[in-house]
């Protein structure tokens, strides 16, 4: 594939997770809350738990860390798996009826077919988390272009260095918190999001 075919398709790849991974479940999640429905807010929390580790991978992609490709590989598997993942939250929502739940519904199978195209399409560039090397080639710089638009939009005084700690943090919390999930809440409630 051409470099430029590649930008294409990254930059489109942007451009769709904008609409199903960040404006379409914030609206659908004030709507949940508009419309007191908690089991699709008790989902959609979860989603936004899970789905941080895509904010965290694109601070980690701005500071160039070679990591960033596999959090971000991760991360595309994560989502879905989180929003079908709770039985008890699955038949509350099954027990519906109106718009939210049609649209919570077209949301979930979207985003889900979404994340694995995602995940196939950045498969053969996660030889860039090889090394720092690696991830210097122009193939990989075309996956990080997103991320510096980004940080010249929010952090155009930010230092590299300093981007790189936070963001190393917030994976460290992160893989504390998910570890702690499975070690711990999923041998307790198996797949029940409300523990009962």
């Amino acid at each position: 594939m051409s470099i430029e075919m590649l930008r294409t398709l990254v930059w489109t790849d942007c451009r769709l997770a904008l609409v199903f991974l960040v404006f379409f479940p914030f609206g659908l999640l004030v709507w949940a809350i508009i419309e007191n429905a908690q089991p699709i807010s008790r989902l959609l929390v979860i989603y936004w738990r899970v789905a941080s580790l895509l904010l965290i991978t694109m601070y980690l992609m701005m500071a160039q860390v070679p990591l960033s490709f596999v959090t971000l590989f991760l991360a595309l598997l994560l989502v879905p798996a989180s929003l079908w993942f709770w039985v008890d939250l699955n038949e509350e929502i099954d027990d519906r009826r109106g718009k939210l739940k049609l649209a919570l519904t077209s949301w979930r199978w979207a985003t889900t077919l979404f994340c694995l195209i995602s995940a196939a399409a950045l498969s053969p560039s996660l030889g860039c988390a090889g090394s720092k090397t690696a991830i210097e080639t122009e193939q990989c710089q075309v996956w990080l272009e997103p991320a510096y638009g980004f940080s010249s939009i929010v952090h155009a005084s930010s230092g590299v260095s300093r981007i790189n700690i936070l963001a190393t943090l917030a994976l460290i919390l992160y893989s504390f918190y998910f570890g702690y999930f499975l070690l711990f809440r999923l041998s307790k409630q198996g797949r029940s999001a409300t523990g009962y």
